[in-house]
């Protein structure tokens, strides 16, 4: 048996110390995860507060991940950042937990990146949910693709299509930006 499935076990059981186990491996990724993709730092702490929330409510229930924890807790934050644009209307896109602090050497270095940054969250924004996730998720957390189709519950070649569309979005995007068009 593998550690994430028992320590699943574990947690299936309400045994306190699996669940502590779980928060601490799970909540800073989901943190900068949300932070990431709402810019904020209050609703990127509620997003894992209810994300754990709903995680324990569904062991409570006998339901929840029989395999795949990590998958499963990123696909309800993934809802829950999805339910905040749908009722919100979120604007900011955080790529990064803050802006690098320039130093007198690297000054408009550290500019043009900051403002390179502000270009991709501002375009990220005219992504689909799970075409943002996606981009997320491979590019800035590293993961595999079919890490990704675990937790969008899709197939692997869904993911790369989702993949494919999103660059292509990406890249259209800025380009507009970069030639004075409104994307």
């Amino acid at each position: 048996m593998t550690p994430e499935r028992d320590l699943l076990q574990k947690a299936q059981r309400l045994e306190s110390n699996a669940l502590a186990e779980i928060y601490d491996a799970y909540s800073p990724v989901l943190y900068r995860y949300a932070m990431r993709l709402l810019g904020d730092v209050d609703l990127a702490e509620e997003c894992v507060s209810e994300t754990f929330t709903r995680f324990l409510q569904a062991l409570k229930k006998k339901r929840g991940p029989k395999n795949h924890l990590q998958a499963y807790l990123f696909r309800i934050a993934h809802n829950w950042i999805t339910d905040q644009y749908r009722r919100k209307g979120l604007t900011t896109v955080s790529l990064e937990a803050g802006l690098s602090v320039a130093s007198s050497e690297n000054l408009e270095q550290t500019a043009f990146q900051n403002l390179r940054g502000e270009r991709v969250r501002a375009a990220l924004q005219h992504l689909t949910p799970d075409q943002r996730q996606v981009i997320v998720l491979k590019y800035l957390e590293g993961w595999e693709n079919a890490e990704v189709a675990q937790v969008l519950d899709k197939p692997v070649g869904a993911v790369k299509s989702l993949q494919h569309r999103a660059l292509a979005a990406l890249k259209r995007i800025l380009l507009d930006d970069e030639n004075g068009q409104n994307p």
